[in-house]
């Protein structure tokens, strides 16, 4: 597989080198998944009609599709035009092939042809989990507790399985809300693999150029390109802090009311009031200690120091009530500037008011997404400050 990965980007190098930057061909290249013609999936999809269109995501929209045997199928379109797009492409083909575990996405395989670079996936009926928790009244879900605990575990168990079980040891690099799916039983599914990295054991990390989403990157990586598993446990602890507050960690308020979820976190964590946290709409029906369970987790996860992260299969292991969880005391030095965000945080809390993000699919991003392209592994200094630090 890596072999083929290996052919499939030099052949886009050469051809994107060929054609002026232009939309390389595919032509006669065997792909280490299955092949679908653009006839098959025109006609699945109604020949893109909008009104099958379930999402956009960064590199072109989704669409949901019929086969002929009736299996539902989701369609992602790569634009043509994108260069990141045919990366991302060839590292989703490669990465996933080579991938078969029940809490990550299936792909079914691909189409190239003409101009068209399609990726079709199993179809997820519930969509994302970032339009569960924070789309719009008619389209986000009622989460009862129960199914909460669930997806987090789902995503844990997906994650040890990339980082320590996998025949690939592989780091995700854009752990998120829009990223986890749910199927109609709302398992979560890990998706979208174009920004993977391949973790080689020999490496204690990667410097790389930075990649991924503002709230959810470690700062480790945001800051310096210094790259880990530890990186996607980070992303791991901000989604579990979304999933029990069902509040939005990318949530940003006018300037000088913004803040993000993870501040909060840890202000209540001093004051002992961590379960302040817990989503208004499930009143009394969690469990407490569950709930403290789980915030001591994302708290741990997102620890500034990734050595003092755990590793997922230990997160897992947590989460099953086999291993403590012995949470670190952060003291938190606040500027005048942050208590005024923090109090209007707070406010926010009380009003139990929160953002509402428009999710009309999977992909379909809200946050605010960043690519650099320095190899040196210094990010700009917007990072610096978007990241809460002053």
């Amino acid at each position: 597989m890596l072999v083929v990965l290996g052919i499939i980007w030099f052949y886009l190098r050469r051809m994107a080198m060929e054609n002026d930057g232009e939309m390389p061909l595919f032509k006669g290249l065997e792909l280490p998944t299955g092949s679908f013609t653009l006839k098959q999936i025109k006609a699945a999809t109604r020949n893109f009609d909008p009104e099958n269109k379930i999402g956009e995501g960064g590199f072109g929209p989704v669409y949901k599709g019929v086969l002929p045997d009736g299996s539902m199928i989701a369609v992602k379109q790569l634009s043509s035009k994108s260069k990141q797009g045919n990366r991302e492409f060839v590292n989703e083909i490669g990465m996933i092939s080579a991938l078969q575990h029940p809490n990550l996405v299936k792909l079914y395989g691909c189409c190239i042809e003409g101009n068209q670079l399609l990726l079709i996936y199993e179809y997820m009926e519930n969509n994302s989990l970032a339009r569960a928790l924070f789309g719009p009244e008619g389209l986000k879900l009622e989460l009862d507790w129960r199914n909460r605990r669930k997806i987090c575990i789902g995503i844990a168990r997906g994650l040890a399985y990339l980082h320590e079980e996998s025949m690939l040891k592989i780091v995700h690099r854009d752990i998120k809300t829009t990223n986890v799916l749910l199927d109609k039983d709302l398992n979560a599914k890990i998706s979208d693999f174009g920004l993977a990295k391949l973790d080689e054991e020999e490496n204690t990390h990667i410097s790389t150029r930075i990649a991924g989403t503002m709230g959810y990157m470690a700062p480790e990586y945001a800051m310096r390109g210094y790259l880990t598993d530890k990186a996607d446990v980070y992303s791991f602890g901000v989604v579990t802090l979304e999933i029990v507050s069902g509040k939005s960690n990318a949530n940003c308020r006018p300037k000088e009311d913004f803040i993000y979820l993870l501040d909060w976190a840890y202000v209540l964590q001093e004051n002992g009031a961590l379960l302040e946290l817990v989503d208004p709409a499930l009143g009394t029906n969690f469990s407490v200690e569950e709930a403290q369970q789980m915030l001591n987790l994302a708290l741990v996860c997102t620890n500034p120091s990734p050595t003092l992260r755990p590793a997922m299969s230990t997160v897992v292991s947590m989460l099953e009530g086999h291993t403590p969880i012995q949470v670190p005391t952060m003291k938190i030095t606040r500027t005048e500037s942050m208590e005024l965000r923090f109090r209007s945080f707070e406010k926010l809390s009380q009003d139990g008011h929160s953002q509402a993000v428009s999710m009309d699919g999977p992909w379909a991003d809200s946050s605010l997404s960043m690519q650099s392209s320095r190899e040196d592994g210094h990010s700009h200094s917007t990072t610096a400050r978007l990241l809460g630090n002053d």
